[in-house]
Formats: C-alpha cells, structure tokens, sequence
C-alpha cells in the first residue's frame, strides 16, 4: 500500500504514456500524409510531393501552435488556484478524441484535410501548451531549488524514452495489417488506447501530494524581488527560450519532410527509426546534467553547452545526403535537450511556487505566437530553395541557435555577479 500511495504522487506514467501515444501518432500521421500526397501529385514534378507534405504540416502546426492559446491560458489560472491536475487532465480529454481521428481517416479512407480538425480539437482543450505547463508546475511545486533541475529532466529523460521506444516499434506497427485492416490501423489504435489509459491514471490514480497543497498556500504569488536583476533575469530567459524553441522546432519541423524526399526517400520503418534516434537525445541530455551538476557545472553553463551541441548538429544536417550521415549529425546533437528544462528551472527559481502555473505557460504561449510565424517562414524558405540548396533552413537554425546563446551568456554574468556581492555582503 505504501508503494501505491508513493506511485499515486508521481505524473512519469502519465508522460510515458501520452508520449509512447505522441510517437504512434507523429509516425502514422508522417506515412499517411506521404502515401497521400503519392495519390494526388504527378510523378513527372519530383518536388510537388514535397511541396503538398510542407504545405500540409505547415498548416497543420500553424492550427497546433495558435488554437490552444487562450484555453490554456484560462487552464492556467484554475491550475495557480490549487487545481493542479485540470491542465494536464482536460488536453487529455483532447488528444484521446483527436487521435481517434486519424484511425478514422485511415480506416474510412477520408480525405487528409479532414486532418486539420484534430488540431482545433485538442487545442480548444489546451493541447500540449497546457500540458507540458501542468506537467513542469507540478513538479516544480513538489520539489526544492536544489533537487528541481534534475527533476525536471528527469521528467525529459521518461518523455524521451517513451518517444525512442514507441518511434522504434511505430514504424513496425504501421506495416502490420491484414486482409480486414488497413495499414496504419494497428498503430493509430494503440495510440487512442494510451492517451485513454492516460487519461484515466491523471483522472483517477495521480495524487497532488499534501506537501505540495501546503507550500503552495503558505507562499504569496509573484516574483520573489522586484529588483531590476530578478525582471532582466526572466526577459534574458525568455528571450533566450524563444530563439531556441524557434531554431529547435523550425529545424526538426523541416527535418521530418527531407527524410522523404531523394537522397535518403526513407520507409516507415527508417522513419520510425530517425524518430527513435531522436529521442535518444532525452538519455544523453539526462546522463550530461548528470555529470556536468557532479562536477559543479552552473545551470547557465549547462545551457551554453546545450546550445552548441544543436547549433553544430543542425549545422552539419545541412550536408547530409546518406543515412549514415544523418544519424551522424544527430549524434552531434547529444546535449541539444539541456537547455529547455534548465531553462524552465532557472524561472521557477525567480518566482513563487503560485505563479508557477502562469509563469510555464505565459513562456510556452510565447514559443506559440512565434511559432505561428516561424512554422510558414521556414517551409517557404525550404520550398523557394528546393532545387538550389535545399538544407539551407538548417543552416538558418544554426544561426539562430548561435543567437541564443548571448542572452543567456549575460544571465550568467549577472547571476555569478549577484553570487559574489551577496558573499561579499556576508
């Protein structure tokens, strides 16, 4: 009993879960927009394909980014009033309907444009913006300054393996199928279960512990000090995490398309694998914190050395022509998955435990906004250099993943600066 009460406080199965579901989703999704797009362009013109593939993730993450905005700003307040769980529950509610329908455009053979209903779904519920923002405010309440880092990517590593284990079996599960069942069904049907066993462990098994419920009302909401230092430290870290996020996320979001495309026309199967190698990143990232915090390493410099492990793999993506050179550059990539969690411990230190829900999500609102304009810039500038270097966006990462190492860099400086005048005042 006492081993059930002390699983009952931990949100990991509900991660795990969602994010073994997130991998079948993106995986399924990912071959039945390529076997779709095969249907509908002309094999004379190599680059429509591609064209219909980008056109169609651009729209579809432009939905993904800008729909959940104001749900999850409302799912935010009720979150910082002691409801923790309502931000992580109700985009589950989301995500389990919208990913039933994949399984019914695969199996009822339904237009891929039928697609674009699952983002409005599961955002008018919060999508991943409220999500991932319960999901870090409820572990950053439940643990102390000194522990949250760790803990933190701790939550990273489960999310990233989940991803490697469900990209390795998704492309499997996608080829499986008999004479009564379509490609693509067994997968996207195991996906709708998880969310719904999810679903059901966040609803009736996570437990907020009490300690949580008693730091959190013995605390007053805002930032800890007003100082001009504590307001320049939260603009530095924004700012830092919204340059990032857009190098990040503008660089993966093209990288899923160029695998499909000659030289390296990937499979579901190779498909499945890219994406598992990927999530290798979540285990290399963990056992890096791991060592750099044994070795005293600072939060800021462990973001700085994230940083140039991505600004030099995505640098070197914009070369690769062979599969082996792909695996190369990702593993480049090693430490890429540092800076977001350290970044996010680095806030919930500058204020207080009641403004932890409104602090995560105002900054995963920020990614959004960007993203809204970030998702269409990078497929145009991808579309327009197809023919004459088409690896030029990851080059246009690099740089901007260079960017956002400056702001960062400063808050190291003042944070090392606040250190010595408070031992000097000691």
């Amino acid at each position: 009993m006492a081993a059930l009460r002390a699983v009952r406080k931990h949100v990991e199965p509900v991660v795990f879960c969602a994010q073994m579901a997130c991998s079948f989703f993106d995986t399924g999704l990912q071959m039945v927009v390529k076997q779709r797009s095969e249907n509908v362009t002309s094999p004379s013109d190599p680059h429509e394909e591609q064209n219909a593939i980008a056109n169609f993730y651009m729209v579809f993450t432009m939905l993904t980014d800008f729909i959940p905005i104001l749900p999850a700003i409302i799912l935010a307040r009720i979150a910082d009033k002691g409801y923790r769980k309502v931000p992580i529950i109700v985009p589950l509610v989301g995500y389990s309907l919208s990913r039933a329908l994949l399984l019914l455009v695969i199996w009822l053979e339904w237009r891929i444009e039928v697609m674009y209903v699952a983002p409005v779904i599961y955002g008018l519920c919060g999508g991943f913006s409220s999500y991932w923002a319960g999901v870090m405010a409820l572990v950053s309440v439940s643990t102390s300054e000194e522990e949250r880092s760790l803990r933190i990517m701790r939550i990273e590593l489960v999310y990233g393996i989940a991803g490697f284990m469900g990209s390795l079996a998704s492309g499997h599960l996608f080829q499986l199928y008999t004479v009564g069942m379509k490609q693509g069904v067994l997968l996207a049907s195991m996906s709708v279960m998880l969310y719904v066993v999810c679903l059901l462990y966040a609803t009736c098994i996570l437990k907020v512990s009490q300690v949580t419920l008693e730091r959190r009302e013995s605390t007053s909401s805002g930032i800890i000090t007003h100082n001009g230092y504590d307001r320049t430290i939260i603009a530095l870290l924004f700012v830092s995490g919204i340059l990032y996020d857009v190098a990040v996320a503008g660089g993966v979001q093209i990288l899923s398309i160029y695998v499909l495309k000659a030289p390296l026309e990937w499979s579901a199967t190779e498909v499945g694998y890219g994406n598992a190698f990927g999530s290798l990143i979540f285990i290399t990232s963990f056992l890096g914190m791991k060592f750099f915090t044994r070795f005293a390493v600072s939060d800021t410099s462990m973001i700085m050395i994230g940083m140039v492990s991505f600004t030099i793999g995505i640098y070197f993506m914009t070369f690769v022509t062979t599969t082996a050179m792909y695996f190369l550059a990702r593993s480049v990539m090693l430490f890429a998955l540092i800076p977001m969690p350290t970044i996010r411990s680095l806030l919930s230190k500058q204020v207080q435990g009641t403004s932890y829900g409104m602090t995560f999500i105002c900054l995963q609102v920020s990614f959004t906004l960007v993203s809204v304009a970030t998702s269409p810039t990078y497929t145009k500038i991808y579309e327009s250099t197809l023919d004459t270097c088409p690896g030029f966006v990851f080059t246009l990462s690099s740089i901007i993943s260079f960017l956002s190492i400056i702001p960062i860099s400063v808050v190291g400086c003042r944070t090392a600066k606040q250190n010595y005048e408070r031992i000097q005042g000691n």
